[in-house]
C-alpha cells in the first residue's frame, strides 16, 4: 500500500517529457524562490512527474532529491496523464502546476496566491486579460490559432475564461486533487476539463494576468491546436446521457424512415409529392458545388434561363448547407447529397428542440422526447418535408430561441448578442422565410408573456434590446453582400404574389394530413391546401381537442398562457387576409391583412404560419406528459397518457411516396448531345422546362452541367415592375410549345410563328432541339417540324433538330 503524501503548504507539480536539458534550470528557479519565501508560502513540496521520457529527464529530477519528488509513467501518454499523476502524489493545501519551461517565471505565484486566498477555487495564470505582459511572442499563426480555439473552447466548455491554457496555475489542493482525479483527458485538453470540473462544481475562477514569454524548444507543436479540440469533442460527448443518444439514434431512425422510399436509393427513385421541387433542388445543389469547385460566384448561375440566368440568393439555395455538402454533392452527385442533407437536416431539428426542450421547459427526457418529435415531424412538417429543406432543416432556431432567452436574463449581453448574431447570419444562409416565421412566432410569444409576467418583462427588455442591437450590428455585415445581390442584383425582383388563396381552411386545422399514418384522406387533404407540399396544418382535432385541453388544466402557468396565445395567433394570422366561414359563403377580413402588404411578408404563403403551432404545441405536450408522470395515482397516469397517444398517434406520418425516376435519354447520359451543343450555346428541350414540367433539369445535374438550359423552375422578375413569378419571362415560341403541350392542338404555324421562333431561337442561342417521350410528344414533333421547316431526327431515345445544319 503506498503511504498517503505528507501535507505542506504548497505542491508545485511539474509534468515533463524529454526536458532533459530545461528541467535543471526550471528546478533551480522554483527551489530557491519557494526556499526564499518560505515565510509567504510556508512548507513546500516539488514534484516532477515524468510522462515516460526518453531522454535522461528522470536522472536530473531524481538529482535534486530530497526538495523534489519524482513520479512516473510506464510509457508515454500525455501531458494530461502526467498532471494527473503528479496532482494525485501531492499533499499540499495549495496546488501550482506549472510548465517545465517557465514560460510563466515562478515569481508570478505570488499574483496567484492573492487571488487564490480571495476564496476562489483556482487562480489561472492569463495572456488575455488586462495587465498581461508578453515579452517574446509567439508565431503569429500559432497565436491565431490559440484564440481560435479558446473562442470554441469558451463557446462550449469553461464560459467566460479567455485563456486556459496557460500553463501556470494554482488551486486549492482537495479540489484539485478531485477534479485531477476525475479528468479522463490524457492530452493538452485536461486544462479545460479540470476547469469545466471546477466551474460545474461552483467553484468560482479567478484568471490572473502574468508575465509570460515563450521559450524555445516548447512542446506546443502545430497539430496540438486539432487535438485539444478533439478533447473539447470527447468532453461534449461525455456530457450526453445515454438517454440523449438513444433519443438521438430514434430521430435519425424516424427520418430514414419517412424517406425510405428514396433514401436507400436516390439516384433512381422520385418523391411523388415533391412536384418538380426535387429536381430543383437537386439542381440547386449541383450549381452550387459546380460554382465553388470553378471559382465561379455562388450567388447567380446562367445554367438555368440561359441566357438571363437565375439569382440564386434570390432562390433560397441554401448556401448554408449547399456549400458544406458541395464536397458530396461533386463525389456522390446531387440526389445523395440532397437525400442525405434532408434526413440528416430533420434529425438535426428535432434534436436541436428536444436539447432546448430539455434545458428550459422539462427534465423528463421521455416528455421532452415526444415534445420534439411533434416539433420536427408535425404534419405541415412532413408535408414540406417532400419539396422543401429550407423548412425542414430548422435546427438554428431552437438555438437562436434559446440564445435570446440567455440574452435576456442579463448576464452577458455583449458575448450572447455576438453569438446570436453570427446564428442569424447563418439561418439567412438556411432559409430567410422560415426565420420571419419563427421571428412572428418568438414576437407573438414575447408580447404574450409579458403581458402574463410584467416584471420580468421589465427586467428584461433592456438586455434584451442591447444584445439584438448587438446581434444586427454583427449579423447585417455579414449578409449585407448577399442580400444585396438577393434585391438588387442581376435577376433580382419585389415580390412574389400568391393571391388571396393561400392561407388556410379553418377546417384544415382540425382535418388529418394526407400522410397521417392511420386517418390520411389525400382527396380530403388537397380540397383543403394548395398542393401536397402546402399541407400546412392538419393538426387534427384530437390534438387540438388535448392542447385545449392541456392548456385549461395547467393555465396558471405563464408558459402555458404564453404558448396558448401564440398557438391561437399563428392559426389565425395563417387563414389569411380573406377568412372564410366553412360551408357558407360568409368571408371576414382577416388579421393578416394587416400586414400582407409589409416588405418580405407580401412573399410569405401565409398558409406556412400555422407551421409555428407545432414546436409550441409541442412544448404544450412535453408539460402534459412530464406533469402526468409526475402524478403517484396509477389511475391518473394511465388515463393521462392514453389520452395523449390517442391524440398524437392518428397524425404520426407514413412515409413519403416515392416512385421510379424517369431514365434520362441516353441521348444526354451517353453524352451525345455534346456533338450538337457548341461553346456559347443552350440545349433547348422541347417545351421549355418550367415550374410544372422541370425533368431537363435532372438530364442537366445528370450531365453534369455540361450544356445551358433556357427556361427552368425558379423564382426570376416579370415586367417593369419586376414582380417575382415562377419560371422565365415567357415568350412567344415558348408559351406555344407548353400549350401544345398539355393540349394537343397545334395552331397553324406559317410564317409569322416560324419568323418569332427564329428569334427566340437565336435569342436562346440555340444549339439544339430536343423532344424526349412524353404526353403529346407527336403533337410536340409537328409544331418543331413546321417551326424549323425540316423533320427532326431520332438519336438516343429523343428526337432532335440540330439547327447548324444548312446555317
Amino acid at each position: 500500500m503506498t503511504a498517503p503524501p505528507e501535507t505542506v503548504d504548497l505542491s508545485v507539480v511539474i509534468p515533463a517529457y524529454n526536458e532533459e536539458e530545461r528541467l535543471g534550470p526550471t528546478l533551480d528557479a522554483v527551489t530557491r524562490y519557494l526556499a526564499d519565501n518560505e515565510n509567504r508560502f510556508g512548507s513546500w513540496e516539488v514534484i516532477v512527474s515524468d510522462d515516460g521520457s526518453a531522454d535522461g529527464t528522470r536522472e536530473v529530477a531524481a538529482s535534486w532529491q530530497p526538495h523534489v519528488r519524482l513520479v512516473t509513467a510506464d510509457r508515454n501518454r500525455g501531458k494530461g496523464n502526467a498532471l494527473r499523476l503528479g496532482v494525485a502524489a501531492s499533499g499540499g493545501r495549495r496546488v501550482l502546476v506549472t510548465d517545465a519551461d517557465l514560460a510563466a517565471p515562478i515569481e508570478e505565484l505570488e499574483r496567484l496566491d492573492k487571488a487564490l486566498s480571495e476564496g476562489y477555487a483556482a487562480a489561472i495564470g492569463s495572456r488575455a486579460v488586462a495587465g498581461a505582459e508578453i515579452s517574446d511572442h509567439q508565431h503569429r499563426l500559432r497565436e491565431l490559432l490559440g484564440r481560435a480555439g479558446n473562442l470554441l473552447i469558451r463557446a462550449t466548455a469553461v464560459p467566460g475564461i479567455k485563456d486556459t491554457q496557460c500553463g501556470f496555475k494554482l488551486f486549492d489542493g482537495d479540489q484539485a486533487r478531485e477534479a485531477f482525479a476525475g479528468s479522463r483527458l490524457d492530452g493538452w485538453g485536461i486544462d479545460v476539463e479540470v476547469l469545466q470540473h471546477l466551474h460545474r462544481g461552483g467553484g468560482s475562477i479567478a484568471e490572473v494576468p502574468v508575465r509570460w514569454s515563450h521559450q524555445p524548444g516548447s512542446k506546443v507543436g502545430p497539430l496540438a491546436y486539432p487535438r485539444v479540440l478533439a478533447d473539447l469533442a470527447r468532453l461534449r460527448l461525455r456530457r450526453l446521457r445515454p438517454a440523449d443518444l438513444l433519443v438521438t439514434v430514434l430521430f435519425l431512425a424516424l427520418s430514414i424512415a419517412l424517406y425510405s422510399g428514396r433514401f436507400f436509393d436516390p439516384d433512381h427513385r422520385y418523391l411523388t409529392d415533391s412536384l418538380q421541387d426535387q429536381n430543383q433542388w437537386e439542381w440547386f445543389f449541383a450549381v452550387t458545388a459546380d460554382n465553388l469547385a470553378h471559382f465561379r460566384n455562388p450567388l447567380f448561375s446562367d445554367f438555368q434561363n440561359f441566357p438571363d440566368g437565375v439569382n440564386l440568393m434570390a432562390n433560397t439555395v441554401m448556401l448554408g448547407v449547399s456549400v458544406p455538402f458541395a464536397p458530396l454533392t461533386l463525389l456522390a452527385g446531387p440526389a445523395v447529397s440532397l437525400s442525405a442533407c434532408m434526413a440528416l437536416g430533420l434529425t438535426a431539428t428535432a434534436v436541436a428542440w428536444y436539447w432546448l426542450i430539455v434545458k428550459r421547459v422539462v427534465r423528463h427526457r421521455g416528455a421532452a422526447f415526444v415534445g420534439a418529435a411533434l416539433a420536427a415531424f408535425a404534419p405541415p412538417m412532413v408535408s414540406h418535408a417532400n419539396a422543401h429543406p429550407n423548412f425542414v432543416i430548422l435546427f438554428m432556431i431552437p438555438l437562436i430561441i434559446d440564445r435570446a432567452l440567455r440574452l435576456a436574463t442579463g448576464a452577458r449581453v455583449r458575448r450572447d448578442g455576438i453569438v446570436l448574431g453570427l446564428m442569424a447570419a447563418y439561418q439567412v444562409l438556411l432559409g430567410e422565410e422560415p426565420f420571419l416565421l419563427a421571428a412572428l412566432g418568438m414576437a407573438l410569444f414575447a408580447v404574450a408573456y409579458a403581458a402574463v409576467r410584467p416584471q420580468v418583462a421589465k427586467e428584461s427588455w433592456r438586455p434584451l434590446g442591447k444584445g439584438l442591437l448587438i446581434a444586427g450590428a454583427v449579423c447585417l455585415p455579414v449578409v449585407a453582400f448577399p442580400l444585396y445581390w438577393q434585391f438588387t442584383g442581376p435577376q433580382s425582383y419585389h415580390s412574389v404574389l400568391h393571391g388571396d388563396n393561400a392561407g388556410n381552411s379553418p377546417l384544415s386545422l382540425l382535418a388529418f394530413a394526407e400522410r397521417s399514418l392511420l386517418f390520411g384522406d389525400a382527396g380530403r387533404a388537397n380540397e383543403l391546401a394548395l398542393n401536397p407540399t402546402e399541407q400546412n396544418a392538419f393538426y387534427g382535432w384530437p390534438l387540438v381537442l388535448l392542447a385545449f385541453g392541456i392548456v385549461v388544466r395547467l393555465w396558471e402557468r405563464p408558459l402555458v398562457k404564453a404558448l396558448a396565445f401564440t398557438s391561437v395567433a399563428a392559426a389565425v394570422l395563417s387563414l389569411g387576409p380573406k377568412i372564410r366561414v366553412p360551408l357558407t359563403d360568409t368571408v371576414y377580413p382577416g388579421p393578416w391583412a394587416l400586414v400582407r402588404k409589409l416588405p418580405l411578408f407580401e412573399s410569405v404563403i401565409e398558409g406556412r404560419v400555422a407551421m409555428i403551432c407545432a414546436p409550441a404545441l409541442g412544448v404544450l405536450l412535453a408539460l402534459a406528459i412530464e406533469k402526468v408522470l409526475a402524478t403517484r395515482r396509477i389511475g391518473t397516469q394511465y388515463l393521462g397518457l392514453l389520452a395523449i397517444a390517442l391524440a398524437v398517434l392518428p397524425i404520426v406520418p407514413a412515409p413519403l411516396k416515392s416512385e421510379q425516376r424517369t431514365p434520362v435519354p441516353e441521348f444526354i447520359a451517353s453524352g451525345m448531345w455534346k456533338s450538337y451543343v457548341g461553346k456559347g450555346e443552350s440545349l433547348v428541350p422541347i417545351p421549355l422546362p418550367d415550374p410544372g414540367y422541370a425533368e431537363a433539369l435532372h438530364w442537366q445535374t445528370a450531365a453534369d452541367l455540361g450544356f445551358k438550359l433556357p427556361g427552368g423552375y425558379f423564382n426570376g422578375p416579370y415586367g417593369e415592375d419586376r414582380i417575382g413569378i415562377y419560371g422565365a419571362v415567357p415568350r412567344y415560341t415558348s408559351s406555344m410549345l407548353r400549350d401544345v403541350r398539355y393540349t394537343g392542338k397545334v395552331p397553324v404555324i406559317g410564317k409569322n410563328w416560324r419568323a418569332q421562333a427564329a428569334k427566340d431561337f437565336a435569342y436562346w442561342k440555340a444549339g439544339v432541339l430536343v423532344v424526349a417521350p412524353q404526353p403529346n410528344d407527336d403533337k410536340l414533333r409537328q409544331a418543331v417540324q413546321a417551326l424549323t421547316g425540316k423533320p427532326g431526327r431520332w438519336t438516343g431515345g429523343v428526337w432532335v433538330w440540330d439547327l447548324h445544319e444548312g446555317s
